[in-house]
């Protein structure tokens, strides 16, 4: 009967299994057996909770400008678990951010975007961008004054960005100001486009490590341990099991912030009144205080500047190991780096202007 039921299924289902074991044996590195170097997976467990608990606030919201806020309210107050379900959504997103700038930090300080990895580098970089934007239009649709008055500050910040920025902030917009298109071009990106992004850039990155593997400290080849039971352990059930104990933790984590920490309402948006003190979201802190450091132009062109350098940092570093070998000049500008933006967020944080 099993053998029947068996036959039944590969004649309809036609799969080598024996792919499926050659996946799961695949050799993991040792050092992957801390938990910090797991966090690869971690932003892919967030966004699924991102993606579930989303679909169930889009039962309720209402993208339009007159009914945003009252629709948020009634997510939050009569909703049952809706204040959790909105909680869940959002701390969910600032680990998220969390999640993926410890592990582009982990990348950058391993060197394990050096060739052949640097197409996968530049998608960690294209992810980076894709879910800071998730963060600032997801804050826009909750329409309270704070993020009502942050959506007019973001669309200014791009409209002065050099050739592109007036077409780029009209396109947010949905005009020449906010308006009503405002509030439902934010809703598209955020449950349409940066989803479908998002999901393009992780299948891109999964199918990049799985080509590559995941990167050692040291890929010289011939140097290191030989033994390769030593070097590596197996995916399945090793790696497995930490993926799934980290996924576990970090839904009881997000749950426990949601209850002890809720999401707050705020004031509907005013368009006649202008808050005393606007502040992005934490993580938009860095470039808030950058801007404020020099004229508006210098600070937004010095932005770029530097962004483009992230993303081109794999060719940089190149560049950099050539003239200066063995000095790891790389260590010095990321620690250096991770300094000055600790500085900057905390100099926002904690301005009351």
């Amino acid at each position: 009967m099993t053998d029947r039921i068996i036959k039944w299924v590969n004649e309809r289902i036609p799969f080598d299994w024996e792919q499926l074991n050659h996946f799961t044996s695949e050799p993991i590195p040792r050092h992957m057996h801390k938990w910090w170097f797991c966090l690869g997976g971690t932003p892919l467990y967030l966004f699924l909770i991102q993606l579930l608990s989303g679909i169930a606030l889009t039962f309720y919201f209402v993208p339009d400008p007159g009914k945003a806020f009252e629709s948020v309210r009634y997510i939050t107050e009569e909703v049952p678990f809706g204040w959790w379900v909105r909680g869940v959504h959002r701390w969910s997103g600032e680990l998220m951010v969390v999640a993926v700038i410890l592990h582009m930090m982990r990348i950058f300080f391993t060197g394990a975007y050096r060739r052949p990895r640097e197409i996968n580098w530049l998608i960690g970089m294209a992810l980076l961008v894709t879910i800071f934007t998730f963060g600032f239009s997801g804050y826009s649709l909750v329409y309270n004054q704070v993020s009502y008055w942050a959506t007019v500050v973001g669309t200014n910040i791009a409209a002065a960005i050099p050739f592109v920025g007036e077409y780029m902030a009209a396109f947010l917009r949905g005009g020449p100001v906010i308006s009503a298109n405002t509030l439902t071009r934010m809703y598209v990106l955020h449950i349409g486009v940066l989803p479908t992004a998002t999901f393009a850039l992780l299948a891109m990155h999964i199918f990049l490590i799985r080509i590559h593997g995941v990167s050692e400290f040291n890929d010289t080849p011939g140097e290191g341990s030989t033994d390769d039971k030593e070097r590596f352990f197996p995916f399945f059930p090793d790696h497995l099991l930490t993926e799934i104990a980290v996924g576990v933790f970090l839904i009881f984590l997000v749950s426990q912030l949601a209850i002890i920490f809720p999401v707050q309402l705020g004031e509907p948006a005013n368009p006649a009144v202008t808050p005393e003190h606007i502040k992005p979201e934490w993580y938009f802190y860095p470039v808030f205080r950058w801007l404020k450091l020099f004229s508006f132009q210098t600070g937004i062109v010095s932005t770029i500047v530097i962004v483009i350098i992230m993303f081109a940092w794999p060719w940089v570093d190149a560049s950099l190991e050539r003239r200066l070998p063995g000095r790891e000049v790389s260590v010095y500008v990321g620690t250096l780096a991770v300094i000055a933006m600790t500085i900057l967020v905390l100099i926002e944080g904690l301005s009351g202007h």
